[in-house]
């Protein structure tokens, strides 16, 4: 049998993409502030001083301040109550100058998550990481989904991969990737099967793919066998191996057998911030009728 021709693999610059983006919706901004309104503002809250928190944190703010969008921060020590978060949360959601809010996780421990996602309210929950929104979605109403499945499907649509119609498959199951961005492939109707550890002939399943989303954090678990040939591989997993970040998918070995994949640097990542701007302007709009 003849070897089969090798796949031109596009890899994915999620960064040009990005600024791409961004750009738009400065333009927007800067239409706004001519016209005498305010710029869209987030609101992002910190508790402690995670290294990596302050790092995203600082990458955020640069990001919304480049295309005109005030950004504010409030840090909060260690050692603050959870009814201490949740009251300025209450003060936020009040607050007709704040658009969206971000509380930054992890949070401490003495502090629920799900009681932080529940607080913020929907209209300003830019995370997507609140109930309401989580039914919305489930529901197939429009709302605030969360920015990394977000991101996943402007790289799809930018590089005119065909969703409906479409095998995905979706390895994790977390609440801010797997499950968001599996109901968010059906809502466009592709036919999605959502794996996770337990799932039997996992390779086999995801050869069987036509876009193949890989969100465990499993380091190079997406081998060239795994994938089906021209397929899409989007890869949102980052691991450390000896001192090197790696992404959930071996990209040299997948190159020549997908159609398009995401690296794990300048890839998804850029766009997940660029979400969370969109749904900032998202919820100004809406706020402010503009």
């Amino acid at each position: 049998m003849a070897e089969s021709s090798a796949v031109e693999t596009v890899v994915l610059d999620g960064l040009a993409l990005a600024q791409k983006l961004r750009g738009e919706m400065g333009e927007e901004i800067q239409k706004i502030l001519a016209a005498g309104g305010r710029a869209p503002c987030l609101a992002v809250v910190r508790v402690g001083d995670d290294p990596a928190s302050a790092s995203y944190i600082k990458g955020k703010r640069r990001a919304a301040k480049r295309i005109g969008m005030e950004s504010i921060e409030h840090h909060l020590p260690e050692e603050t109550r959870e009814d201490e978060l949740l009251a300025l949360i209450d003060r936020l959601n009040a607050d007709d100058d704040v658009d969206g809010i971000l509380v930054q996780l992890p949070v401490p421990p003495q502090i629920r998550a799900n009681a932080v996602a529940e607080a913020i309210s929907g209209d300003k929950d830019v995370d997507g990481v609140g109930p309401l929104n989580a039914g919305r979605l489930l529901m197939g109403e429009p709302g605030f989904f969360a920015c990394t499945p977000l991101g996943i499907l402007e790289v799809l649509d930018h590089h005119e991969i065909p969703i409906e119609g479409a095998h995905a498959v979706v390895i994790g199951r977390s609440m801010i990737v797997g499950k968001p961005i599996s109901l968010l492939l059906q809502r466009r109707n592709a036919t999605v099967t959502m794996c996770h550890s337990r799932t039997r002939d996992l390779a086999e399943l995801c050869r069987s793919a036509d876009i193949l989303v890989a969100a465990v954090g499993r380091p190079r678990m997406v081998q060239a066998d795994w994938v089906k040939p021209g397929a899409a591989v989007i890869d949102v997993g980052v691991s450390e191996v000896d001192g090197e970040l790696v992404g959930d998918v071996d990209l040299e070995a997948v190159k020549g057998i997908a159609a398009l994949v995401t690296p794990h640097r300048r890839g998804v990542g850029p766009m997940t911030i660029t979400m969370l701007l969109h749904n900032t302007l998202l919820a100004y709009r809406a706020r402010t009728a503009v």
